[in-house]
Order: C-alpha cells, then structure tokens, then sequence
C-alpha cells in the first residue's frame, strides 16, 4: 500500500490514544457480523464514493486490493454507484480508484 496521507499520519502520531480507540472501533465493527473482508471494503469504498471523499476512496481502494479484490470488481463497485451518486460523483470515484490501482501496483 502506498504511504498513509501526512495529515492522517500525523494524526496518528499526536494523538496516538484517540488513533488507537478509533483502530479498534473500526476492527470491532469489522468483526461484528458475517461478512468478509472483501465484501467489508467494496462496501466501505461504496460509502466513501457516496461522501465523495477522496481520500477515503483511495485508502479502501488499497484496501480492497490487498483483501484481493480485483481492479476489475473495484471499478464495477463503483459503476454502480451512477444512479444513486450521480454521473460526476461517480466520475471522480472513479477517477480515484484507478490513481489508486496504478499507484498500489507501481
């Protein structure tokens, strides 16, 4: 995975009790039902998609690649977020993942 974004990094690193809590929030939730990882993070990049959060989508891109989902499912993820997101909120998502897959294979 590429590097953790400075902000998030440095968030991390000053408050690391906060960064902590939060890491294990976010694992209790993982673990709280059935679902696997790859579904876990097609699900979450779907939310980061809808909230138009770039960085979100980038990191649940990583994310879902190294749970082994394909650059292919990644995309078609995203697709199907045209008619609830819209065209342009779609487009730029889309946009990010593959900076992502680029950037996590290279």
């Amino acid at each position: 995975m590429s590097e953790l974004p400075r902000t998030y990094q440095r968030f991390q690193s000053q408050y690391h009790e906060l960064w902590k809590a939060f890491d294990h929030l976010g694992a209790t939730a993982a673990e709280a039902g059935p679902l696997e990882s790859k579904c876990r993070e097609l699900i979450k990049l779907g939310m980061a998609a809808a909230r138009q959060s770039e960085s979100a989508v980038k990191s649940h891109t990583h994310r879902a690649l190294e749970a082994g989902v394909t650059a292919e499912e990644i995309q078609h993820a995203v697709l199907l977020g045209i008619t609830t997101v819209g065209f342009p909120a779609m487009m730029a998502a889309l946009s990010w993942t593959q900076m992502a897959i680029a950037d996590h294979a290279g």
